[in-house]
């Protein structure tokens, strides 16, 4: 039987898959140059991980994915390449070694990286051929992928999904007698609990509330898209905008409560309440390990209650060149089976899977989440992302951080004019970008 050697890399793809780092991936290939495969040996199975970052390790990777892999298909070698200079979407096209299975951040990266680079593959004959249950996954998840096509097409499957949730620094509560929040409380009710415990106490100023505005933006529970879903420009000047940023306005409205990061939650001991993605039930415990802190879910808006966040998924997607498609899908439905979502969630991982028991595995294996709220991780229910776009659409990724910084915080900008200037400068970028697209076509085709 043939072993699974994890990060293994052949000899035609070490040519172009230098050392070395960058800060994010790089623009996709130009349109001329068109993916040639290299064919690979029938039973190895290339797999590309761009994210989660931390795939990096290759002992993460295997940890998570190669040592099952490697019980399930004895007879398969997987061969691992994470994202990196040199090991960039453009290098594995150029060389042609073109992965099986792609690893990214779906509302990051499928469009500009595996879409406008012609990889995509639906999937849904495959799901149809191998039986499997696409049901028992997050709903919303699910909808994420298929809402990347107008026509509903299925080009991957969740792998997880690095949702949020809302840190509590006890002592700062106990410290002024306030009740400590709960699971499925709303933003007026959490509003009100950060008036009490936004105060100056000496030389210490409490910060009662914190939370990346980016983050609340783009993965708001109203559902909100920034871009129109049918024409190529911004989509901001609307009620439902302004009400998400007047709702969050408000908290650094409060005096003393200016936003600063949300990261200092652990470090400077002066915020009580922060929300921040799930992984920090870790790296805040690592910062400060006497931090007496615990967890609950997201607040939400009254007219969507127990809502939580938008995905903020990283998902599994097998390309349109390989040729071992079924051998891709049926690693991915095994990644997918209960047995492994379950040994998934024990290492803190959020699965797509959410059944009673991947809720009662979550986090078990990591000493830092015991004792901790984690029940609020799948307290409620997933935002759903907004409606696909029409097709032939440029995607761009509108900087929403920045109708608070600078704008609000700096600026003092109200929320509509806020809103219109990020509108009118996205669609100005969106236009100057498919100026220049056409231009490289056009410069193709001579």
């Amino acid at each position: 039987m043939k072993k699974i050697v994890t990060g293994t890399l052949l000899a035609s793809t070490l040519a172009v898959l230098a050392a070395g780092c960058t800060a994010s991936p790089s623009n996709p290939v130009d349109e001329a140059q068109a993916p040639q495969k290299t064919e690979s040996p029938a039973n190895e199975l290339f797999i590309y991980t761009t994210y989660p970052a931390y795939f990096a390790k290759e002992e993460v990777f295997d940890k998570q994915i190669g040592q099952f892999l490697k019980k399930k298909f004895p007879d398969i070698t997987i061969k691992h390449v994470h994202w990196d200079k040199g090991r960039e979407y453009k290098d594995l096209i150029a060389a042609g070694t073109i992965p099986d299975i792609v690893l990214d951040n779906t509302r990051m990266n499928v469009q500009r990286y595996i879409i406008d680079n012609d990889l995509q593959y639906d999937i849904r004959e495959l799901i149809k051929k191998f039986n499997f249950d696409v049901t028992k996954l997050n709903p919303s998840l699910v909808a994420q992928m298929q809402n990347l096509s107008p026509e509903g097409k299925l080009y991957g499957l969740p792998y997880n999904n690095n949702d949020f949730l809302l840190f509590y620094n006890k002592d700062i509560f106990d410290k002024f007698g306030v009740d400590y929040p709960k699971d499925g409380m709303t933003y007026d009710e959490i509003y009100e609990l950060a008036k009490k415990l936004t105060r100056v106490d000496g030389e210490v100023t409490y910060k009662g509330f914190s939370q990346n505005p980016g983050h609340y933006m783009n993965y708001n529970q109203l559902s909100l898209s920034p871009l129109s879903l049918t024409e190529d420009k911004a989509s901001l000047n609307t009620p439902e905008w302004k009400k998400l940023v007047d709702n969050m306005r408000r908290f650094y409205d409060i005096p003393a409560n200016q936003f600063d990061t949300v990261e200092t939650f652990a470090t400077r001991g002066n915020i009580a309440m922060a929300v921040a993605t799930v992984d920090h039930l870790v790296s805040f415990h690592e910062q400060n390990k006497n931090l007496n802190f615990d967890v609950v879910s997201v607040p939400s808006f009254s007219d969507v209650p127990n809502t939580r966040y938008q995905p903020n998924v990283y998902s599994m997607y097998i390309t349109k060149q390989s040729t071992k498609k079924d051998m891709a899908f049926q690693a991915i439905a095994a990644i997918l089976s209960e047995e492994h979502q379950v040994e998934l969630a024990k290492e803190g991982v959020i699965v797509p899977m959410e059944s009673k028991a991947v809720q009662e595995a979550f986090g078990q294996n990591l000493p830092q989440m015991r004792g901790k709220n984690t029940k609020a991780v799948f307290n409620g229910k997933t935002a759903m992302p907004p409606a696909a776009r029409a097709n032939g659409l440029l995607w761009y990724d509108v900087p929403m951080q920045n109708v608070f910084a600078p704008l609000i915080f700096k600026e003092s900008k109200d929320s509509v004019t806020a809103l219109r200037m990020i509108e009118e400068q996205t669609t100005k970028a969106i236009d100057t970008a498919k100026a220049a697209k056409a231009e490289l076509t056009k410069a193709a085709s001579k």
